[in-house]
């Protein structure tokens, strides 16, 4: 036991955790560092509620974006830490431009933002070993920084590279681009969210190009990040050029569908000719654009189910839509009468049956007249207009025809049917049997 615990060696420990406290803690330097630490803690208090009320608006108006929310709600729920590190990091700037003694401020300043980045990573990372890993790593460079050792194993994992050609890349490199590539995919995603919100909340754009706007600004900030993280790992962009050329004329055999429905989906928002909300039939699909994406258009039907129809079927085959300059759609009904009935009352009836209809429109009004003389009976056409065909057709239709089911037998019209005479053209004779069953009951065959 003594070899390991020796009086020697604690004297010795102790003698050093002394002069240390001696140097850091309790000279005039360290006193005024931990002076400036609380006066940073207490502007903190003040200036964290603002932040917060902020962040609380922000999470109410998000709406169904979840993203954003939870995005939201966790800075609120870290305002304080979050003011306190931003205060701690300009005194930490500030002390090093003036050459002052800030030790404690750099062990304050490190725990804090090592504490804020796991919070953040457990909040917004849903896997459970990624959200470790990252605890890990972000522990690990506190505790090297505290203890003055980030520098020198900056250095020696710089010294771990590989090279090609003139491009050099560091094991050093590749940390830096991935925590950089990181956080800025996930300030892309956030800042993308805030102004799709943004837009989707103007009166003054049409929703084709509200979508193509927020499509554009998230693509070009996702681009930006892993440009930037490229280019964290030390590589430069411009030796791409030459793979980058040969890679697009392979993308270009191998993904011509892909490109040509991103192509097509573009066209479709610049020429607005179909826009979330429109109410569209393609081939047997009738329903309404809900959402529209890069590579397809999600048509939502009445039964529920949802069509992904890509974007260059919507460019090449003929489309029906039914909203593209007004919403009005005319629907037609068909019914007949009986030949002894009154038709012009009829008539009426059904004209007060379509007017009647809650989704009926006024201006302009339904017409009914006679399509045709049938078989069986006289046969109506009556047509209504609405103004709301993403509500369904059907639905007008069957409610129209038992209104006017009521209406006719009401007022004692027959609705007809088909009714036919039987013609019995043999050279045979055909006996007839016909059977009482009274009590003077008789048989009579007759021929």
């Amino acid at each position: 036991m003594d070899r390991f615990i020796s009086p020697e060696k604690l004297n010795t420990l102790v003698a050093t955790v002394q002069k240390w406290m001696a140097e850091n803690l309790f000279d005039a330097d360290a006193l005024i560092q931990m002076g400036i630490i609380a006066t940073a803690f207490v502007l903190a208090l003040l200036v964290a509620p603002r932040l917060r009320a902020m962040m609380e608006r922000v999470a109410e108006r998000a709406g169904d974006r979840h993203r954003l929310r939870s995005a939201a709600q966790t800075i609120a729920s870290m305002a304080l830490w979050i003011v306190w590190l931003f205060l701690q990091w300009l005194v930490l700037i500030a002390t090093e431009g003036l050459a002052f003694p800030n030790v404690l401020l750099e062990i304050t300043t490190s725990l804090i933002a090592a504490w804020a980045v796991i919070r953040l990573a457990s909040e917004f990372i849903g896997d459970q070993f990624w959200a470790c890993t990252i605890g890990i790593v972000v522990f690990a460079i506190a505790a090297l920084n505290i203890a003055d050792l980030l520098e020198p194993t900056a250095a020696f994992l710089d010294t771990l590279d590989i090279t090609f050609g003139q491009i050099r890349v560091s094991a050093l490199g590749v940390l830096k681009g991935l925590l950089v590539l990181t956080l800025l995919l996930w300030l892309a995603v956030l800042i993308s969210d805030l102004l799709d919100r943004r837009i989707q909340g103007s009166q003054n754009i049409s929703p084709s190009v509200q979508v193509l706007l927020s499509k554009l600004l998230r693509a070009t900030f996702i681009v930006v990040a892993i440009a930037i993280g490229i280019n964290a790992v030390g590589i430069d962009l411009t030796a791409f050029a030459v793979f980058t050329g040969a890679l697009g004329l392979g993308i270009g055999f191998g993904l011509q569908k892909v490109i040509s429905n991103l192509v097509s989906g573009i066209i479709l928002l610049l020429d607005r000719s179909i826009k979330p909300g429109d109410v569209i039939a393609v081939g047997d699909t009738y329903g309404w654009v809900n959402t529209m994406s890069a590579r397809y258009v999600s048509l939502l039907t009445r039964d529920g189910i949802e069509h992904l129809i890509p974007n260059e079927d919507l460019i090449t085959q003929r489309v029906e839509n039914w909203s593209y300059s007004n919403s009005q759609i005319r629907v037609s009904i068909e019914f007949g009468v009986h030949y002894k009935s009154d038709i012009k009352l009829a008539r009426k009836l059904a004209l007060e049956a379509g007017s009647e209809h809650e989704r009926a429109l006024e201006d302009p009004p339904p017409i009914c007249g006679i399509k045709e003389f049938g078989d069986s009976s006289v046969n109506f056409l009556l047509r209504v207009w609405i103004n709301d065909p993403q509500n369904g057709l059907g639905n007008v239709k069957s409610q129209i025809l038992m209104t006017l089911w009521d209406k006719l037998h009401e007022h004692g019209i027959e609705i007809p049917y088909p009714q036919r005479d039987i013609h019995w053209r043999s050279e045979q004779p055909m006996t007839v049997r016909i059977e009482r069953d009274d009590a003077g009951g008789s048989s009579n065959n007759k021929k």
